[in-house]
């Protein structure tokens, strides 16, 4: 820092000593209670703004945990935006590439952030639906269903839309969990949990490149499945395909 303007120098001192006090010393001149101020100002923001995107994490930790989390985030994470709203993907970017897990660490904490950082991620998402030849009402057998650009689908371990203080798993489900997260006409932001099945079909519907109708989807699921009633597998897919579309997961179809 020696080549650099006297008050740059003074800026780094003091963004290095906000983000980790323990280590970094205040800037020369400063008062400690001036200093303080900043200190918790800085902190405090961030700790709120992050409790506020991941409020199942912060309720099952403990006090001391939370704040050790925050603290090494502000330590060793280098954001690469200014904006409050992107802060929580910067976050989840901390857990998943720079954070050593802990023995005190539930196994499920990766997936349990990223569960909580979607709602936000897609509330803020400035993808839009193009509804030219969309029919809202369309026959979802007889035409191609399309998926909503507003409408994600993830797969996790744990089940982790059940996490709460009560409910804490300490090994995966016996199955994958398969949850939609969905934003509707009113910037609603809502979550389908799936089976295998249905999410199979979401993901049919959403990578079909033959532009197979309804039926057609569905028959080749039930040929996929080895289920024994084809037709019943298509009356029931119907009506997850009715449900999906309610929900707005699916903005309706176009034409076979």
């Amino acid at each position: 820092m020696a080549d650099i303007p006297d008050f740059q120098r003074k800026q780094y001192e003091f963004a290095a000593h906000i983000r980790d006090p323990g280590l970094a010393p205040a800037p020369e001149g400063i008062e400690d209670r001036r200093m303080a101020v900043y200190r918790d100002l800085f902190f405090n923001n961030i700790s709120n703004l992050l409790g506020t995107t991941f409020p199942v994490i912060k309720k099952i930790v403990t006090q001391d945990k939370w704040e050790s989390l925050v603290r090494t985030f502000m330590q060793v994470h280098h954001a690469r935006t200014p904006y409050f709203l992107q802060m929580p993907q910067e976050f989840l970017a901390f857990l998943q590439d720079e954070y050593e897990m802990q023995d005190d660490d539930f196994p499920f904490l990766l997936e349990l952030a990223h569960y909580e950082s979607i709602e936000l991620a897609l509330s803020i998402s400035e993808e839009e639906n193009d509804l030219a030849g969309i029919d809202p009402d369309g026959d979802l057998l007889a035409n191609i269903p399309v998926k909503s650009k507003l409408a994600w689908a993830f797969a996790y371990q744990f089940p982790v839309h059940r996490v709460a203080p009560t409910f804490l798993p300490s090994e995966p489900g016996d199955q994958a969990t398969f949850l939609a997260v969905y934003r509707d006409a009113d910037d609603k932001v809502g979550f389908l949990e799936l089976n295998p099945v249905t999410a199979g079909l979401l993901d049919a519907i959403d990578n079909n490149p033959d532009n197979k109708t309804g039926e057609q989807i569905l028959r080749n699921l039930a040929v996929i499945a080895n289920f024994p009633d084809a037709d019943a597998f298509v009356r029931h897919g119907l009506d997850a395909l009715e449900e999906m579309r309610q929900l707005t997961i699916l903005t309706g179809t176009r034409a076979a």
